[in-house]
């Protein structure tokens, strides 16, 4: 069911009177409305879908900014001094241009004692002209990346985010199984129990009716005082019995009411507590039969199990993608102040770059093959253990289902016992009233009456837990 409505559903049957019936279709609604493990799981969905279109995104290109500013202390310079540079005159002669020299008498170019040429002519280049101020700069760059090829990795990630949202599904559903199977059980304890109750109390009074007979017997000289404290005793430990399911009752009807989600002071008047026969027809003739192909299909845990291989698949191939080369197109703009682009400026300018990247692993000492090797293993594992849940599962449903069968017939023998105590205690009392039977006669009949109630009710009980534990078996309970 949709959690808005479900959540309308709690809300309005937390405003209903006490004397109002629930009924077992909206016990489990405030319950699945107001279990705080059924909201951690919803969250979980909710996260895994966020964390699908997480991995969706590697397949699209990422824009990113940096920027930053740094301080220096000094200035750069790439003279240390004032640079004079020798010049050159143009030659008609040689039509070339040469040196500017100081030439001996001789006519030759005068050279240093080390046998250096002297320059006649200089150029200066002034130290401070080829200074920059770089005390304050500011830069920055817009990058875009476009992976082509990362080994398979983002496809991988992208099946393993989809899994896993179904997963959590899955193990939501699962919690909510769970969940509704354990109200189911609560509901029909007290359903159980407040009929106990009816029958401690007719029990009781039968045993105070055949009390007062007996007193009137023993005052006219017809039965002994040791039959009446026989059933005086008797009757006390009726009473017990009835303080004793009265408890029982108030104690699971709290259960019921933490189940779900209400005050456990509250009282709830539950609408089959108060029917003459618990069993249903639809318990009766619950069909037991299945076929164990289509109880794995429908298992909400089987699933979660097989999707987890499925993950342990792609994380497979998520580590055999870190051997694999990875490449990727990059674009950018990079700007500063100052900048280089037209001599030196104090002014923000920049200029576009585009570019493929090649990342290609080599030797890492053979810790990327351990990865690979230890993604088999947790695959591995993740198939054993739906091997082995599958196990679990042929022998739960079996079980289930020879518990559903044993329930009918343990029903139907109830219901013919109950038909003869019902009768051999009609014989009994009318035994008793024309004289022929004494009151351990009648008090047998009744335990015996008693007894065959209890059991009636216990199977009529039996009856809906296991076919609600069948149902979850074999992954269809319904709700």
């Amino acid at each position: 069911m949709n959690k808005a409505v479900l959540v309308i559903v709690a809300a309005v049957l937390a405003i209903i009177s006490a004397d109002a019936q629930v009924s077992l279709d909206s016990c489990r609604h405030m319950a699945l409305a107001n279990n705080n493990n059924i909201k951690i799981s919803a969250e979980k969905i909710r996260a895994a879908g966020f964390k699908k279109q997480e991995a969706f995104a590697a397949y699209l290109p990422s824009i990113d900014f940096t920027g930053g500013y740094t301080h220096n202390q000094k200035e750069i310079s790439i003279f240390d001094s004032d640079q004079l540079l020798p010049t050159k005159t143009f030659n008609p002669a040689t039509g070339s241009y040469d040196f500017n020299l100081v030439v001996g008498p001789d006519g030759r170019p005068v050279t240093t004692p080390d046998g250096q040429y002297i320059p006649s002519t200089v150029a200066l280049i002034p130290k401070d002209a080829m200074t920059y101020d770089i005390k304050n700069v500011f830069f920055g760059a817009i990058t875009l990346t476009q992976p082509v090829f990362m080994g398979g990795k983002i496809v991988a990630l992208n099946k393993i985010a989809g899994y896993n949202e179904q997963l959590q599904q899955a193990l939501h559903d699962n919690n909510a199984d769970n969940l509704v199977t354990a109200v189911d059980a609560a509901y029909w304890q007290v359903v159980s129990l407040k009929a106990k109750q009816r029958l401690a109390t007719s029990y009781v009074a039968l045993l105070d009716t055949l009390h007062a007979n007996v007193n009137s017997m023993v005052n006219e000289g017809v039965a002994t005082k040791s039959d009446l404290l026989a059933v005086a005793v008797k009757l006390n430990q009726a009473q017990v019995d009835l303080t004793k399911v009265d408890n029982g009752l108030s104690l699971s009807r709290m259960a019921l009411a933490q189940l779900c989600g209400q005050p456990v002071d509250r009282p709830m008047t539950l609408a089959d507590e108060d029917r003459e026969t618990v069993a249903d027809t639809e318990a009766a003739n619950f069909s037991a039969a299945y076929a164990i192909d289509d109880v794995y299909a429908d298992r909400d845990d089987v699933r979660a199990l097989e999707l987890a291989v499925k993950i342990y698949e792609q994380k497979e191939k998520v580590a055999l993608s870190e051997m694999l080369p990875n490449v990727a197109l990059i674009g950018a703009y990079s700007f500063s102040n100052p900048n280089m682009f037209n001599g030196f400026e104090k002014r923000f300018a920049g200029a576009f770059s585009v570019g493929a990247m090649v990342k290609i692993p080599i030797w890492h000492w053979g810790g990327d093959y351990a990865k690979v090797k230890s993604a088999k293993s947790d695959l591995a594992i993740s198939r054993l253990e739906l091997a082995d849940a599958k196990e679990k599962i042929r022998l739960q449903t079996s079980q289930a289902s020879f518990k559903m069968e044993e329930a009918k017939r343990s029903f139907r023998t109830a219901t013919v016992n109950l038909d003869n105590a019902n009768e051999n205690l009609r014989q009994a009392q009318l035994g008793f009233k024309e004289g022929v039977l004494t009151p351990e006669k009648v008090m047998e009949a009744q335990t015996a009456w008693l007894k065959a109630h209890s059991e009636i009710i216990d199977t009529e009980i039996d009856l809906h837990l296991c076919q609600i534990y069948l149902s979850k078996a074999l992954g269809r309970l319904k709700y």
